[in-house]
């Protein structure tokens, strides 16, 4: 997640922000756990949707 260093930001920072421990939100960030409303706030804290940022998490409409 280097653009959040580009942002002013780093993990660290927005687990703080969020409330939730940075192995937490390291562990969704790289996959291994779960989390749409993470997924959501890692992907506002870049400016970006969750389907963008993790792809492979959401299926496109057309591969269904």
């Amino acid at each position: 997640m280097q653009e959040l260093r580009v942002r002013g930001s780093s993990m660290a920072q927005l687990a703080r922000d969020l409330g939730v421990t940075q192995g937490s939100l390291s562990l969704i960030s790289r996959g291994l756990h779960r989390s749409k409303r993470l997924e959501r706030e890692i992907a506002a804290a870049l400016n970006t949707t969750p389907e963008a940022l993790f792809a492979d998490r959401y299926p496109s409409e057309t591969s269904k």
